[in-house]
């Protein structure tokens, strides 16, 4: 278990299991309206528990990180070289939750790529600060959004020097 911030906002992160598909589904939806309000919206919000429980929470390892109340307030969800998703709620964002989910998964993996929006000028800033490389930029014609958007890497032994 990782504790971040001070004993006022206290944050667990650990593992995630079947029963927190609902409230990570809920932060995925909030966090997507707040952050990227110009995307569509493509599914209810039955078809996203239904994609968490059903796909994301059996084939990838997930992270939750839980508030003092232990509400999951973000979520990290990962396969061997790949973050796939990676959401914090608007207002703990800033906060050193999402660079603290990504930290452990960085201990697990030595690579990691990713695809962001390239619109989504936040999470492409974080991604940089966490020394991400835009390595390709699309027309978004492969993704479900038809969003223009960016694979971003990361590679340990470009970092550890």
């Amino acid at each position: 278990m990782l504790l971040v911030g001070d004993s006022m906002s206290r944050i667990t992160i650990e593992p995630a299991t079947a029963a927190h598909a609902a409230e990570c589904a809920s932060v995925l939806r909030t966090t997507r309206k707040h952050s990227l309000p110009y995307l569509p919206e493509l599914h209810t919000a039955d078809e996203d528990v239904r994609f968490l429980s059903e796909r994301v929470l059996v084939e990838d390892t997930v992270l939750v990180a839980r508030d003092e109340a232990q509400r999951i307030v973000g979520f990290i969800a990962f396969s061997k070289e790949w973050v796939n998703h990676l959401y914090v709620l608007p207002e703990f964002q800033r906060l050193g939750i999402g660079r603290r989910l990504l930290d452990e998964v960085k201990r697990q993996c030595p690579r990691l790529k990713l695809w962001t929006f390239q619109r989504n000028l936040g999470a492409l800033r974080f991604y940089e600060r966490q020394s991400f490389s835009v390595v390709k930029r699309t027309e978004g014609a492969e993704n479900e959004e038809k969003e223009p958007d960016l694979l971003l890497q990361w590679d340990r032994w470009l970092t550890a020097n």
